[in-house]
């Protein structure tokens, strides 16, 4: 490791700005978005913990980032001695090329109509792969998209819910809770399905 005054500034920056690297730059903001959203759909607003939800959201982020971080490790490799014994401009060059794996996946995962929004509300001559357009038309496009996923998810649950409802007024059971009747249903509803798994598999499946 060089004891370049450069590389280890840069080191230090990258180290404080990389829970904003990795909240805005992967796939973590869908995935924590929609696993809340399961969780309140359970009406289970504290189990499982937001440290367990969290950390969920954080491993399958990892799991889909795991080739592109493989290739910007690879291309830091080609450009270490940049980093050695390279200029500030020459670094910042590197430092670009090297995120061009990370570029790729936004490009990849985000929506031309967000991006041409964005782009009316800046210089027309921005261009897609612009840092500036592409990372805030990636994160409103992955919110997009967890919103619609936790909607075809709560639906069942809302309709359970209120099938619950409906039997215990017909019963004349107006001091109980039909959120509170319906829970261990909603439980077995989902433990019967293997729901962590399914939609693991299909937040993963979205991606690679």
């Amino acid at each position: 490791m060089t004891d370049s005054p450069m590389v280890l500034l840069g080191l230090g920056l990258a180290a404080g700005l990389l829970p904003f690297f990795m909240v805005m730059l992967t796939s973590f903001v869908k995935m924590a978005v929609v696993l809340g959203i399961v969780r309140s759909a359970l009406g289970t607003p504290q189990i499982p913990p937001n440290s367990v939800v969290t950390g969920l959201a954080l491993v399958l982020s990892l799991v889909v980032m795991a080739p592109v971080l493989e290739q910007v490790g690879l291309k830091l490799e080609e450009n270490a001695q940049v980093f050695e014994s390279g200029s500030a401009k020459e670094m910042l060059a590197a430092v670009g090329k090297s995120a061009e794996p990370v570029q790729a996946f936004l490009i990849r995962h985000t929506r031309p109509e967000h991006l041409a929004e964005l782009k009316e509300w800046m210089d027309g001559d921005v261009r897609n792969d612009s840092w500036r357009v592409l990372v805030p038309a990636f994160v409103v496009g992955q919110l997009h998209d967890a919103f619609r996923m936790g909607f075809a998810i709560f639906l069942p649950f809302l309709l359970l819910d209120m099938l619950v409802a409906g039997v215990l007024l017909s019963l004349g059971m107006h001091m109980l809770s039909p959120t509170t009747v319906s829970l261990p249903f909603k439980l077995l509803l989902f433990a019967m399905l293997d729901g962590w798994s399914l939609i693991g598999t299909q937040l993963l499946g979205q991606y690679l």
